[in-house]
């Protein structure tokens, strides 16, 4: 039976890149960085160090070779904020691509881009 999510995979064509942009810029935690020695490296991410799912950004061109018929394109993901006004503002300030708050069923929205462009969304959620 599966229990929790533990981590998710990033395939992106820089990693040093992707660690900038979601430490620097967003706010997120490295927790880990391993390297085989043989060209292989993925750094573990998170939005604090105590946080129950994390993400593994790996080099998307080198996965590609490994294994050609991996689906290597990012998840839909929605991350929760308790203070959506307070992040809104702390990624423009950070001049990455913001979209505009919305208010939908499930409460207020926005999506933002990260330096390659790929979307992740945020929801307003108090627990």
């Amino acid at each position: 039976m599966i229990q929790k999510i533990g981590q998710i995979m990033l395939y992106v064509t820089n990693q040093d890149e992707a660690v900038l942009f979601w430490t620097e810029k967003v706010g997120f935690t490295v927790l880990s960085e391993e390297d085989n020695g043989q060209g292989m490296k993925w750094i573990e991410i998170a939005p604090s160090k105590d946080a129950e799912t994390s993400f593994v950004l790996h080099d998307k061109e080198l996965v590609a070779k490994m294994e050609p018929s991996l689906n290597l394109k990012n998840p839909s993901i929605l991350f929760y904020s308790k203070d959506l006004d307070e992040l809104y503002k702390k990624l423009l300030d950070q001049h990455i691509t913001v979209g505009e708050i919305v208010t939908l069923p499930s409460g207020r929205v926005f999506n933002f881009a990260d330096q390659e462009d790929n979307y992740f969304a945020v929801v307003e959620k108090q627990n």
